[in-house]
């Protein structure tokens, strides 16, 4: 059996370089989560689609019962949302979005993350909440100089104009 004094002795030294070696893997190696001339862009966003509504004719509304009689006829399906993204004139994205829910009535969310070289770039985003639709309801087009390790947040707020680079 080991003296308390050599048993105290030897837990010190075991701590000690139970502690050192964590404290070197605290620090070194370094590591990066992108190399030092990227930067990041990140397509973040959640909307709902829009509805396909029609208005109902004077022979339909009179067959309904006057608490039911609103002029116009929605239902409760949401329509896909389109997106493509285009950096330097070239496409980098093209998806289309599914409304979520049992009865595809729910909010249509995207996520994609892009790495790319820092420096100037020209920046096209587009958006239709309505495939039924020709063309974009939403555009956004800019020409951004990017920094060495910045995020760059491609959003949609409907409220605040559609498309925005953040």
């Amino acid at each position: 059996m080991l003296k308390p004094a050599a048993a105290i002795a030897g837990q010190v030294v075991l701590y000690g370089a139970f502690a050192a070696f964590i404290g070197y893997f605290a620090t070194d190696p370094k590591f990066r989560q992108i190399p030092d001339d990227v930067a990041v862009i990140k397509v973040s966003f959640s909307h709902l689609g829009d509805r396909e509504c029609r208005k109902r004719t004077p022979e339909e509304l009179a067959k309904l019962p006057p608490n039911m009689r609103g002029p116009m006829d929605c239902p409760r399906e949401r329509s896909d949302i389109k997106v493509e993204i285009d950096i330097d004139d070239k496409n980098v994205i093209t998806h289309t979005l599914h409304p979520t829910g049992l009865y595809k009535d729910g909010i249509s969310t995207m996520y994609r993350r892009l790495e790319l070289k820092a420096g100037p770039h020209k920046i096209a985003a587009r958006m239709q909440d309505n495939v039924k639709l020709e063309g974009w309801k939403y555009v956004k087009e800019e020409t951004i100089d990017l920094k060495p390790a910045q995020n760059l947040v491609i959003d949609f707020h409907p409220d605040h104009g559609g498309l925005f680079f953040k």
